[in-house]
């Protein structure tokens, strides 16, 4: 058993659970579940906007949960974290305030065939605005992306280079620090969707030496609703709000309004706030664990999986690259992925199917979709068993 599985409470309601769907969102700890049942019985009230002592202290928690997650990504600043809903309002911010206040005809936006739909549809919608155009790296076989074809993508024209560091459909981990280094070259800014890579990896916007780098609470054991974006203020300082309404603004008249500094300027309204406090939470749950152990821990569960899976007749990996974060992707040779989770979960044994909002991805493979076991630190060598045993049973009922 997982050494940290006790500390979910789900684990305790549901004790036979075999959860694999991790890369979709995470169980919550204890702790994290306290914070925010603290927050609304003990300092529930709007923050920033208020004299008495109720607001005071929950503008205190708010503004130091930004700080923690400053550290957590080694900003320079904490003006330099914007709260956001997650990853994908973090690019939507991204490509709608700097992107669309920088970008003109025959600018290109660099992307790859690996993203996301949620970094992809947006620099479509900003590159068509613009009259901007998009260009996308090759994915190898492998599931790597192509360093000889994005090397000879970059020119003078390329403005933006939107990336992940980690394949949520594949789970390989991009060279995020060489590929940036290589945009900054050509002074294009980089902006990494770290959804994926969160969880698994220690994050340092100034060793990445990024522009903008944007994440989520529920794929790190934090609760939903809530992310960050890590914006170079720089960039951001001047670039124009995307939403407006009540705290992104300084002074409002008929005639004229004028926008409050950074982060302010792009968290219009009331913010999730017992969100921001779970997100902290989550954070420092992570921070109380030993990195290494947890590494070799997640490891282990995808070497396992992996050298399983292999030995099950007709299964096929895809994705295989060099260096990879928990997360196997495979199917079943003449079954379709929808099929085999369908017997897996009536095996108790739950995995994502389909394209993972990946469908480029999936179109370059030849393939409309895979099965995705993604694992978590409170997974098991017991939990892998019971993986390895549904598929091959689905395997038996599907090819009998």
């Amino acid at each position: 058993m997982s050494p940290f599985r006790d500390a979910f409470p789900l684990f305790r309601k549901r004790p036979n659970d075999v959860y694999l769907d991790n890369a979709a969102t995470t169980q919550k700890p204890e702790s994290v579940l306290d914070a925010l049942r603290t927050y609304y019985t003990e300092h529930n009230a709007n923050v920033h906007r208020g004299v008495h002592a109720l607001s005071t202290l929950a503008t205190e928690e708010f503004e130091r949960s930004r700080q923690v997650v400053a550290e957590f990504v080694n900003a320079p600043k904490p003006e330099e974290v914007i709260w956001t809903r997650g990853t994908t309002e973090g690019i939507n911010l991204a490509a709608w305030t700097y992107a669309s206040d920088v970008l003109g005809p025959d600018d290109e936006v660099v992307i790859s065939e690996l993203e996301h739909h949620s970094n992809i549809v947006p620099w479509q919608m900003v590159c068509d605005r613009a009259g901007a155009r998009l260009r996308a790296i090759r994915v190898l076989p492998n599931g790597e992306l192509d360093q000889d074809h994005y090397e000879s993508l970059l020119s003078p024209r390329t403005r933006i280079v939107a990336i992940a560091h980690v394949s949520n459909a594949l789970g390989t981990v991009n060279p995020i620090k060489e590929m940036v280094a290589k945009a900054r070259d050509v002074d294009a800014v980089t902006i990494i969707d770290g959804a994926q890579a969160a969880p698994h990896m220690s994050i340092d916007v100034r060793d990445l030496d990024c522009d903008f780098y944007a994440f989520s609470a529920h794929k790190m054991y934090g609760p939903t609703g809530i992310g960050a974006l890590y914006a170079r203020e720089s960039l951001m300082a001047e670039a124009s709000p995307w939403q407006s309404g009540g705290e992104m603004i300084e002074e409002v008249r008929l005639e004229r309004t004028t926008y409050q500094k950074m982060p302010y300027r792009f968290e219009a309204g009331t913010p999730n706030i017992a969100g921001a406090i779970g997100m902290r939470a989550a954070i420092e749950y992570m921070d109380s664990l030993d990195t290494e152990q947890v590494y070799a821990h997640e490891m282990g569960l995808l070497r396992d999986a992996t050298s399983g899976l292999l030995q099950i007749e007709g299964v096929e990996i895809v994705g295989e690259a060099a260096e990879k974060a928990p997360v196997v992707s495979f199917n079943i040779k003449g079954s379709h992925h929808s099929d085999v989770g369908v017997l897996m979960d009536n095996q108790g044994v739950a995995v994502r199917t389909g394209h993972h909002c990946a469908m480029p991805l999936m179109a370059k493979l030849g393939i409309p979709g895979t099965v995705r076991a993604s694992f978590a630190i409170y997974n098991s060598s017991e939990d892998i068993e019971k993986l390895i045993a549904s598929v091959e049973k689905a395997r038996e009922i599907l090819t009998s």
